[in-house]
């Protein structure tokens, strides 16, 4: 039952709401255990609904966006005496000021970090680092979401994003759940494409995991012989939610036709641009904070025509590292594909298992992911 007092003004404008659309049914019952249902419901829709995001704090955009980049500007040059008498060295030039505009923060003769628009307010990354659990819950053999029972995958993940918060201290973490919602497959299918589409009930699965820990949704799509435009308009509901966002595979992009898993696929920037484009349709036309969109990769065909890739103040784009194997080799294919074509962002996904195959002695600790540069924002577990 409500109490009359020690209400906030926030409080006091939702009683008002609830109360006014009580009322219109015909009943005036004040505090009623009715009136506290419609209430109760009222709180539930406006909590639902995406709050207008702040404006972008720059200065520590721009922070935290050195930091990633391990780059600090050079102290000036004390004067020293010279000879007779004293001269003053001249200082170290200063780095490129940061545009106020539309341009965030880069250092001329550096790829990192890499000039791109700044996002709107509310953006998720370089703040945060977003530690995510991979799979479906079909199969154990995808990734941990599927492998492990819901109540020990989710002691887990917490326990994971935890450790990463130690790790850096500097770096909030945000936990998710990074679901295939789109799933290529190896033998021909009824819809023609090689592909199985997750039913809702499992993507609400998913987004109930995701909420529960105070965290973050990823569809993944697999297009198989589809494409981005067959395939995210059905995701549109979810991917409309505040707390919802998208990742695209081209291993199993197959536009020429190959069976699944028989080649490594691949996408064209367009196809990149295209599925960025489409979620800063759904931030502007919903009111909603920047969208993260991950991009998987691993060998440079996977993503074609990479400098033409353009990160919009809506989307926020992660070229995520997810090949397997030693620690050595991860980190050459990170330098050799990730670093070397810069984007945005990058990520990093170990793997519990195929990392520890031979010759692999174990999987890279945080803190050698951590000593990579530029440092990952996004790490998924599979």
């Amino acid at each position: 039952m409500l109490q009359g007092i020690g209400h906030s003004h926030t409080e006091r404008v939702l009683m008002a709401v609830a109360f006014v659309a009580f009322a219109s049914t015909g009943y005036l019952l004040w505090y009623s255990d009715a009136f506290a249902t419609v209430y109760e419901r009222t709180v539930a829709l406006v909590q639902m609904a995406p709050a207008w995001p702040a404006p972008l704090d720059k200065d520590a955009y721009n922070a935290n966006m050195l930091a990633l980049a391990r780059y600090q500007a050079p102290e000036p040059l004390a004067s020293l005496p010279v000879g007779e008498g004293t001269t003053t060295v001249p200082s170290a030039p200063a780095p490129r000021p940061f545009s106020t505009a539309t341009t965030s923060v880069s250092i001329p003769g550096r790829p990192w970090p890499v000039a791109t628009v700044y996002p709107q307010g509310g953006a998720i990354l370089p703040f945060s680092r977003i530690v995510a659990y991979y799979g479906n819950f079909y199969s154990k053999q995808m990734g941990v979401l599927g492998e492990y029972p819901e109540d020990v995958m989710r002691a887990k993940l917490a326990s994971t994003t935890a450790a990463w918060a130690l790790a850096d201290p500097s770096t909030p973490t945000i936990p998710a759940i990074h679901y295939i919602a789109v799933v290529a497959q190896g033998s021909a299918t009824r819809n023609g494409h090689w592909i199985a589409r997750m039913p809702d009930d499992q993507v609400d699965k998913a987004l109930r995991i995701a909420r529960d820990m105070h965290g973050l949704l990823f569809l993944d799509v697999q297009v198989g012989q589809s494409t981005l435009e067959s395939e995210l308009p059905a995701l549109e509901h979810y991917l409309a939610m505040p707390d919802v966002h998208l990742g695209i595979d081209p291993e199993f992009s197959m536009k020429h036709g190959e069976r699944p898993g028989t080649v490594i696929g691949t996408f064209t920037s367009a196809d990149v641009n295209y599925a960025a484009g489409y979620l800063a349709k759904l931030v502007k036309d919903n009111h909603l904070p920047p969208k993260v969109l991950v991009v998987h990769r691993f060998t440079e065909d996977m993503i074609t025509g990479y400098r033409q890739i353009r990160p919009l103040p809506e989307v926020q784009i992660v070229m995520d590292m997810d090949g397997w194997g030693s620690q050595a080799k991860k980190k050459n294919t990170y330098q050799r594909i990730e670093v070397a074509e810069p984007v945005q962002f990058t990520g990093m996904k170990l793997f519990y298992h195929a990392d520890l195959k031979p010759p692999s002695t174990g999987m890279l600790t945080k803190e050698e992911v951590l000593s990579l540069t530029p440092a990952p924002i996004y790490i998924q577990y599979q």
